[in-house]
């Protein structure tokens, strides 16, 4: 229960601060942080919480990695369900919290986006529901492979947040364009759900990409890996 709890606290950190940092700070007058702010958020904020759980639940943050590690042999099936359940309700309790403060501001409007992600006329660059959906596999695809690779037994202790933070971070600066960037699940849905509209129309995407990119990403890293 431990553990499910730390998932919740640490898919929470994710959602809020990533996502609020596109809500809040990405466009702000003058001093606005801009698409680089917000990757690097996104970045920080799975940094932080592997140091910080880490050690407790292994800080997947999200169904795809979840799913990724046990399709890798790193996590038991019995406990993808819960993880699953604990990343989503932290990710909605954090959408809830930022709708909250967002709300705050007269010229906040849910349905401009939310930093909901989305593909076509929803897409930041107008990318096709192809293109988006191919950004999506490839890039949690090589998400996994990161963190397989970093987290293995045989890799410099301790680095492995460093690595998976900066791929994250990464992952962003690229696929921002295309579909506001999820390669998580529980994140798109935090904020869908109160964007509501077309952002819960497009969900389905957002789920069935990184899904498939994980079992890409741990197929890959089970190539090329040495016994």
């Amino acid at each position: 229960m431990k553990r499910y709890i730390a998932e919740v606290f640490g898919t929470f950190w994710l959602v809020f601060g990533g996502c609020g940092s596109a809500v809040l700070a990405a466009a702000f007058p003058q001093v606005g942080i801009g698409l680089a702010g917000v990757s690097l958020a996104f970045g920080l904020t799975v940094l932080s919480m592997a140091y910080a759980i880490g050690h407790i639940s292994g800080c997947h943050l999200n169904p795809a990695v979840s799913l990724g590690l046990w399709a890798g042999g790193r996590f038991p099936a019995r406990e993808l369900p819960g993880y699953i359940l604990a990343q989503c309700l932290g990710a909605l309790i954090a959408g809830g919290l930022l709708y909250l403060i967002a709300s705050g501001s007269a010229t906040f409007d849910p349905a401009a986006g939310f930093a909901a992600n989305g593909y076509g006329s929803h897409s930041p660059g107008g990318y096709s529901l192809l293109a988006g959906f191919a950004c999506e596999t490839v890039m949690t695809a090589m998400f996994l492979l990161v963190i397989l690779g970093s987290t293995d037994v045989r890799a410099p202790r301790g680095t492995a947040p460093v690595a998976i933070g900066l791929c994250l971070t990464l992952i962003h600066l690229v696929s921002i364009p295309v579909t506001n960037t999820s390669v998580n699940p529980a994140r798109s849905l935090g904020t869908a759900l109160f964007c509501g509209g077309w952002a819960l129309e497009q969900l389905w995407l957002f789920w069935t990409a990184p899904l498939l990119g994980a079992l890409l990403g741990a197929a890959m890293y089970k190539v090329i890996r040495e016994k």
